[in-house]
């Protein structure tokens, strides 16, 4: 049974090829990642804060952080003492 396991999963890599748009789409999403994760390891962070210290426009930290949020990489943390901002951390297990 491993054999053919093995078997069926070569035969898939090479009928069905990742395209290089996929691949390079998936660079940029570890960079970016990447990126937001480090600065969330110095401190908690609000989105303006990210956007300030990686350089991006607010729509894509939103974007990014969210994901990180649904994969379960980053949670909300505390709110700003005027209740407008969430300071996002990273999650610990």
């Amino acid at each position: 049974m491993e054999k053919t396991t093995r078997e069926t999963v070569k035969i898939r890599r090479e009928k069905w090829k990742v395209s290089d748009a996929v691949k390079n789409n998936l660079k940029e999403f570890n960079r970016i990642k990447r990126s937001i994760l480090q600065e969330l390891e110095k401190e908690d962070l609000t989105v303006s804060q990210l956007c300030e210290r990686t350089g991006m426009p607010k729509e894509e930290v939103v974007y990014y952080l969210l994901s990180l949020v649904k994969f379960g990489f980053v949670e909300t943390g505390s709110i700003d003492d005027m209740d407008e901002y969430y300071n996002y951390k990273i999650k610990r297990q």
